[in-house]
């Protein structure tokens, strides 16, 4: 559904947007995370310290994991209306890290319309679910709902 405007999308509430093409989280991926954000647990950047652990090898950091939504996000067509002129982040109402991403995983972004509110004219709440999914593992990774004020 490319072209979307803004009133097309308030009737796909509660409906699933699209589904992201699957991405590999790969060590190179962790380790510039890490440096981005000074966070070197062992746990995500130390492959042999992180053998001895339950995970068997380096994770990827939950907030890593939840990043990846503003890159799938503008994968789906549909999700963000052909008529905004911006849109900003604004929260979320909630994060659940669930299932931990491991280094070498392929992982793939689910939207879901949750609710799309007009605040002042010309100004929309839009509120989605993002779950992040692991090719062959049935729990996912993280669910969030994530909340974006668009300008039209």
């Amino acid at each position: 559904m490319t072209g979307v405007t803004i009133e097309q999308l308030k009737g796909r509430i509660g409906e699933e947007i699209g589904v992201s093409d699957w991405l590999l989280v790969d060590q190179e991926m962790i380790d510039k995370f890490a440096d981005a954000t000074g966070d070197h647990q062992f746990i995500h950047v130390n492959p042999e310290m992180a053998k001895m652990t339950p995970f068997g090898g380096t994770i990827a950091h939950g907030f890593l994991t939840l990043s990846l939504m503003a890159r799938f996000q503008l994968s789906i067509p549909g999700l963000a209306p052909s008529d905004i002129r911006m849109g900003l982040n604004y929260g979320g109402n909630k994060v659940r890290f669930l299932t931990p991403v491991r280094s070498g995983s392929r992982v793939r972004g689910r939207f879901k319309l949750l609710e799309l509110e007009e605040k002042h004219p010309g100004q929309f709440q839009q509120t989605i679910e993002y779950t992040l999914e692991i090719e062959g593992v049935e729990k996912p990774a993280l669910v969030a709902e994530w909340i974006t004020q668009l300008f039209v």
